[in-house]
């Protein structure tokens, strides 16, 4: 039996997912994550690896998603939000702990990967996966293959300005990269939910507004308005350099359902073409597609 595992490595919890040929789940297992302790988040790792080839009584390939980058010009984790992760050669001592060579990239890729091998953009030449939760991220997959970069950071697009600012909008929030007006702080759920307060001195987490939006109330809706123009504004920048096929949502904003008939409508004004064939699409795996994405990065 072929097995392909996948590791998402996550800030509180492992999951450990094996996957056949097919896509179909044999096993799956999670752990919480151990906080602050590199050495023993390794452990962890390579425990529950061990454990699930242990149940199918077979070896696989591994891959991990972790949250960060691998650093190409020194071999080390960078841009993680596990702290302790960051300046750690992770893919080195992971291969030591699974005693085989294993693959590692950014959770944001493994998503686009899952999605683009058997997910919502399955057969898609080119597809881009944003994540727009907590914070805001993307990756890349071109013809099933996670397109990493020179400098392992293709597809942080929530580190590049809001695009077309407008004068309220400018200059921005701070950002915790160092920059102002990051389009991260525009469309993660924080942003959304600071743009709702700046607005009407009332603080609300975006279920709320949304909810509230869905009453027909008007600053809930404008609310929700300005939210959407500024990811057909982020999204038009992407296909006017990528072009992709299909650009698929995750995260907890990726629920909003008017996404999906309003962004394309309003992106046509903004990309540099006479029409617009990029499809946009909710995640098929959704929390799943980092781990599943991950025991992709294998060749298929």
């Amino acid at each position: 039996m072929s097995l392909r595992i996948g590791v998402d490595l996550g800030g509180t919890k492992i999951e450990v997912i094996a996957l056949n040929n097919q896509g179909e789940t044999l096993a799956r297992e999670r752990l919480l994550t151990p906080q602050g302790n590199y050495a023993t988040t390794v452990q962890t790792v390579a425990d529950l690896v061990h454990s699930i080839e242990q149940r199918l009584g077979t070896q696989g390939t591994v891959g991990i998603a972790m949250p960060g980058a691998l650093s190409p010009a020194t071999g080390l984790i960078k841009n993680a939000n596990s702290i302790c992760l960051i300046g750690q050669p992770l893919d080195h001592d992971l291969s030591a702990a699974l005693h085989r060579p294993i693959k590692l990239s950014n959770d944001a890729n493994c998503f686009a990967l899952s999605e683009a091998v058997d997910g919502a953009a399955a057969g898609a030449e080119v597809v881009f996966g944003v994540i727009i939760g907590t914070g805001t991220g993307g990756g890349i997959a071109i013809n099933k293959q996670v397109l990493t970069g020179i400098n392992g950071i293709a597809g942080e697009w929530g580190h590049n300005p809001l695009p077309w600012p407008q004068t309220e909008e400018l200059p921005g929030q701070p950002c915790y990269c160092g920059k102002q007006g990051c389009i991260e702080t525009f469309l993660s759920g924080p942003g959304m939910a600071r743009d709702y307060q700046t607005n009407t001195g009332q603080t609300l987490s975006p279920p709320d507004i949304l909810a509230l939006a869905e009453t027909g109330d008007d600053t809930a809706k404008a609310c929700l308005s300005r939210y959407t123009d500024r990811l057909a504004r982020g999204l038009s920048s992407i296909i006017n350099v990528l072009d992709p096929n299909v650009i698929v949502l995750g995260g907890g904003m990726s629920n909003i359902a008017q996404l999906y008939i309003q962004v394309p409508h309003l992106w046509e004004q903004y990309v540099f073409s006479d029409r617009v064939n990029t499809v946009l699409k909710p995640a098929k795996y959704g929390d799943s597609s980092g781990v599943r994405g991950a025991a992709w990065l294998w060749p298929i």
